[in-house]
């Protein structure tokens, strides 16, 4: 029984722990509010930590997920356009291989092979 209370009690902490740490994470996300509010959320989280949690999360819970989805959809968009971006590059490498192979191969000639790598390259 005593194991049993032990794992219970080491769950609740680390629930408690995710929540802290999302509350601070959501503090320093939130550019609406100013640094002295901050600090007192913080300090109020630091004197009286489960009131504190609880509190901010009944008054600014909505808000916090609202945050967390920007966030990602901001990451996204990021991870989106560096994958287009070398996508693009990871492209014209394969296009120019593509027509160095023809041009050994004999396929293709030295001027079609340098305009074929100069559109690769602007593409």
């Amino acid at each position: 029984m005593d194991l049993l209370w032990w794992f219970f009690w080491v769950f609740v902490f680390t629930a408690y722990l995710m929540v802290l740490f999302s509350i601070l994470g959501d503090l320093f996300r939130d550019h609406s509010l100013s640094g002295w509010w901050k600090a007192v959320w913080i300090i109020f989280l630091i004197f009286v930590p489960f009131l504190t949690a609880l509190i901010y999360l009944i008054a600014r819970g909505g808000s916090m997920q609202k945050r967390a989805i920007e966030q990602a959809q901001e990451m996204r968009s990021q991870q989106d356009a560096y994958i287009r971006a070398t996508a693009g590059s990871a492209s014209a490498t394969d296009d120019i291989a593509k027509a160095k192979s023809l041009l050994d191969s004999g396929a293709i000639t030295q001027a079609e092979f340098d305009a074929l790598k100069t559109k690769a390259l602007a593409g």
